[in-house]
């Protein structure tokens, strides 16, 4: 495959033998003025650096539309990848060769995996209050909480920092969410008094609310998934928890109190209203006593389907 001098422009040099650190970092950059969160853009780069220790020592610039099908197959059938990580491994090669190395018709005809529409995983509140009582440390449990709270993603309550809390106005700013849109969340009471105990037992320092084990670095979003599974294990919970059943649990359980989708859209930071309306599908109906018509027939309520 002969590279175009477009290519060769962004690549000097790199149609012969390319520099695979100088196309990493091509590609790093690519991403972040692409404006993709963090964790996708690390996910994009571990996927085209997989692919190119697939094919150690071949340019990906030599490399066409079958060797780009082979790699996807390879990690379907033979390691076994599930549905989601085969659409962010789909999607790095398609950004690979269309935003970085600028050749689109290699993977225009690689299609995207098709992922199975399942149902959110939820809590009961006795579950959450049991799962968040299992958390030993006092900076994990109050972040999971706040998750809980406010529904907040996991990686937008490990970047929170303390002027994001806005007391007065019972409010949590979230910077640069998802899709780097900015939001407003609002707190409760309840959930104030927690965080001011946690400031006043901890006194974090550094800029983050929730800070790590590296100085000047926030929790880690590797380290709350560990203290929940462990807390799941404590709790004798049957169901998977992450913090992003947290989420789930959130939005439904707002459902189930009657506030409206829309709110909850918001409060969640969806797009797409499509996105919030699948928590519909998790709350029970609550149209009426019974779950099918088979129930009132021959009975005094079944007269009106004569």
């Amino acid at each position: 495959m002969r590279a175009s001098s477009r290519t060769r422009e962004l690549l000097p040099g790199a149609f012969e033998e390319i520099d695979m650190g100088m196309l990493r970092d091509k590609m790093a950059a690519d991403l972040k003025l692409k404006g993709f969160a963090p964790v996708t853009q690390r996910a994009y780069l571990r996927w085209a650096q997989r692919f190119a220790d697939y094919y150690a020592g071949r340019s990906p610039l030599k490399l066409g539309e079958r060797e780009v099908r082979d790699f996807v197959m390879h990690w379907v059938e033979k390691e076994g990848i599930g549905p989601s990580s085969q659409v962010i491994c789909v999607a790095s090669m398609k950004f690979l060769y269309t935003v970085t190395l600028r050749q689109p018709d290699v993977v225009a005809r690689i299609p995207f995996p098709k992922v199975p529409d399942r149902l959110p995983q939820v809590l009961s509140g006795s579950e959450v209050q049991k799962l968040l009582a299992c958390i030993t440390s006092i900076r994990h449990r109050v972040l999971c909480t706040l998750i809980y709270a406010t529904g907040l993603r996991v990686s937008e309550a490990c970047n929170l920092k303390p002027g994001d809390i806005d007391t007065r106005r019972g409010l949590v700013h979230v910077r640069q969410g998802k899709g780097n849109r900015d939001r407003q969340v609002p707190i409760g009471e309840k959930l104030l008094r927690l965080l001011r105990e946690y400031w006043r037992l901890t006194k974090p320092e550094g800029p983050y609310l929730f800070p790590g084990h590296v100085a000047g670095q926030p929790l880690s979003r590797v380290a709350v998934h560990r203290a929940m599974r462990e807390a799941a294990r404590a709790a004798r919970l049957r169901k998977r928890a992450s913090p992003h059943t947290l989420r789930h649990s959130f939005a439904t359980h707002l459902l189930e109190l009657g506030v409206n989708l829309r709110s909850i859209q918001i409060r969640l930071g969806h797009r797409d209203i499509e996105t919030t309306l699948r928590y519909l599908r998790v709350v029970p109906e609550r149209d009426g006593a019974f779950k099918s018509p088979f129930d009132v027939l021959g009975t005094p309520a079944g007269e009106v389907l004569r």
